[in-house]
């Protein structure tokens, strides 16, 4: 600290205005010992560990509400499941495999119909008062339910099956835009794991209690109607501890007629080609998912010739790896909402499906019947692990894309997009059924379907990336940055939410704009020599990022005005732009002169520049370090800390290069 300290009087004493720089070395200060004011806010807003949300009010009784009823749904579904697959219960005159299908069509098919009054009802009314009406209708629904098992009337319990498709329909708007208004920014991802990894846990119980009370009482199922009853009544409960959060839209119309207002939220969502390309991942993610859980009892019944308990293990495998794989988002992600998680999920849900087909192909002779009996056959653990770990990397991939949609919607509008997200999810849901019912129909074993939907995923993964480069963008960052160093930021709350921005920093090494990109919440457009620029491997990451290729008017002139005029263009669309103002990277460590680009970019077009500094670069293999640098020989330091800091913006009007040469340095300190 003493380093820093002198270099920030020597800061005083040069500068021409004093009263700047008691301000500027007040918040360089406060900023490094903690008591920044602005960071004394976020501590006061958000929460360091995702886990201490379960204690907060404005999280909690949500949690619950949310919990029982994902607990509620797969206790009926899955009570349903069991008595159509193994106790030979026939509708319609449907058999088990039609049945399954029709089933997940019929709760499905509300999503499709409602959820654009859905969408509108959480943004006209306050989110609260909406959620307890939604649980009392549950109650309701759970009563017949019960009332329907007892009396052994089987087409009421597709009815209430189409009925709870239509609760839930209601709800999921609200359930998704209530976070955002709850939490933090930096709290979202963490808040989202854990309703994520709560409702697979939900899941899991709610496929235990499903089987248990239909396989104990397959005769006089009134424990599986008890269960129902009170656990509606406990959610009901919960909800009315959530706080008020406001209407977001109250002036709002609602529009009745569902086909038009679906087509017009749907349009709406598409506005934002982000938001609509995170909607498609996840509808791509929920048409996969759906269309493997569907397949269990059958997978279980002529695959691994065993019964209802064996079913249940393989689901609770599958909903396990997800609740682990929700709640590490956090952790992989540093807090952030971290696109560069999707590709690794997807990459991840394609190998172990496909791994699921070489784990056992064909039937089994011998029947099994208990969970032990299974754990001794050859293969089985392999099963349960590729089943675990598809649900593992089904987390990293909805997680973030869940989060992106929250964080970069507008909240008065974010319901109706939530709704929008659900339509489509659900479209793809029922083509995924109609999918795998063509596919089995066609004489296809489900082990071979598994194989198809490998294929697929990998398509639509690779499809939705070339759309979108950023995911595979921040994939690649993602990657090195996590397996090369160990971040560590301080005042990068001082960067501005929203509206341009002109970032400033020296220069250490050839992955600054990486780690600077890695680190920032929101996109950096980064203006880079252009030699750097067309680094290979690194070229196909900055053209993704949208970086800005410059050169010296000796150099390339026209390539000089070109840049200046794509500068200009990114900071009138209120994006973020990061120069390198030294012009190259350092030899010796140290921060050289500034060259005067900064301030012509700023006469241009006026916007606040922010400070930054990096330390902890030199001497890497990525630096020019003369022994250990320069990208040759074996990588060294790896996993070294590095330091990313911001200090406040400084108003264009005030923008000096002496002076950001002086407060990058005094911000770096002496470590270099």
């Amino acid at each position: 600290m003493n380093g820093f300290t002198n270099s920030v009087f020597a800061y005083k004493a040069l500068s021409e205005g004093a009263t700047r720089a008691r301000v500027t070395y007040r918040s360089l200060h406060c900023c490094y010992s903690g008591a920044c004011p602005d960071r004394g806010a976020a501590k006061r807003v958000g929460v360091s560990n995702q886990f201490a949300l379960l204690r907060e009010r404005r999280f909690a009784p949500f949690f619950i509400t949310q919990f029982m009823g994902a607990l509620n749904d797969n206790v009926f579904r899955n009570g349903l499941v069991i008595l159509i697959t193994f106790q030979g219960v026939r509708i319609f005159d449907l058999g088990a495999e039609e049945l399954a299908n029709v089933s997940a069509a019929l709760f499905i098919l509300p999503f499709f119909l409602f959820s654009a009054l859905a969408g509108q009802l959480a943004d006209k009314y306050e989110k609260s008062t909406l959620m307890r009406h939604i649980k009392l209708l549950e109650v309701a629904l759970m009563i017949l339910a019960a009332i329907a098992f007892m009396t052994a009337s089987y087409s009421i319990l597709l009815l209430v099956l189409f009925l709870m498709g239509c609760q839930s329909t209601l709800f999921g708007p609200v359930k998704y835009a209530i976070l955002p208004q709850q939490l933090a920014t930096e709290e979202l991802i963490g808040g989202n794991g854990l309703v994520e990894s709560g409702t697979y846990v939900a899941i899991i119980l709610g496929l235990i209690i499903g089987g248990i009370t239909v396989s104990m009482n397959g005769n006089n199922p009134y424990l599986i109607g008890l269960c129902l009853v009170s656990f509606a009544i406990l959610g009901y409960l919960a909800s009315r501890q959530i706080p008020v959060s406001k209407a977001v839209d109250p002036e709002l119309r609602i529009n009745w007629n569902a086909w038009k207002e679906t087509w017009h939220i749907v349009a709406f969502a598409r506005e934002r080609r982000s938001v609509f390309l995170a909607i498609l991942g996840i509808s791509w993610f929920w048409a996969f998912g759906s269309a493997m859980t569907i397949q269990m009892a059958g997978y279980t019944l002529h695959v691994l010739n065993g019964n209802e308990t064996i079913t249940t293990a393989l689901l609770v495998s599958f909903a396990v790896g997800v609740g682990v794989g929700s709640l590490l988002c956090e952790r992989l992600s540093g807090h952030r909402i971290e696109p560069g998680l999707v590709p690794f999920g997807a990459l991840g849900l394609s190998w172990f499906t496909l791994d699921l087909f070489f784990a056992h192909s064909v039937e089994y002779a011998d029947a099994i019947h208990s969970i032990s009996e299974l754990l001794q056959r050859d293969g089985s653990w392999r099963i349960l692990i590729d089943l675990t770990l598809i649900g593992v990397f089904a987390g990293f991939y909805s997680v973030p894309l869940y989060a992106m949609i929250q964080e970069r919607t507008e909240k008065e509008h974010l319901s109706r997009v939530i709704a929008a997200n659900n339509i489509i999810n659900s479209l793809f849901m029922v083509i995924g059924a109609i999918f795998c019912f063509s596919v089995l129909a066609a004489g296809f074993t489900i082990p071979e379907l598994f194989v198809m939907l490998a294929i697929i995923n990998t398509g639509v993964a690779i499809y939705i990336f070339l759309l979108a480069p950023e995911f595979l963008m921040r994939f690649i960052i993602w990657i090195l940055v996590s397996l090369l160093y160990r971040i560590k930021t301080r005042g990068l709350e001082n960067i501005p939410t929203e509206g341009p921005a002109l970032l400033v920093c020296n220069h250490v090494s050839f992955v600054d704009a990486l780690i600077i990109g890695g680190s920032v919440r929101r996109p950096v457009r980064f203006v880079m020599y252009y030699k750097i620029f067309a680094v290979p491997l690194l070229h196909f990451i900055f053209k993704s990022g949208k970086a800005i290729p410059i050169a010296s008017a000796k150099e390339e002139p026209q390539l000089l005005q070109d840049a200046l005029d794509q500068i200009e263009a990114e900071l009138r669309a209120g994006n973020l732009v990061c120069v390198f103002p030294e012009g190259a990277i350092t030899r010796d460590g140290e921060i050289h002169q500034f060259r005067r680009g900064v301030e012509n970019m700023v006469e241009r077009f006026p916007v606040p520049v922010v400070p930054m500094s990096l330390s902890g670069l030199w001497g890497s293999w990525f630096s020019r370090h003369p022994n250990t640098g320069a990208i040759r020989g074996f990588p060294r330091r790896l996993w070294a800390k590095v330091f990313l800091s911001a200090s406040e913006p400084i108003p264009p009007a005030e923008v000096d290069c002496e002076d950001l040469q002086l407060l990058v340095r005094t911000l770096r300190g002496n470590q270099r």
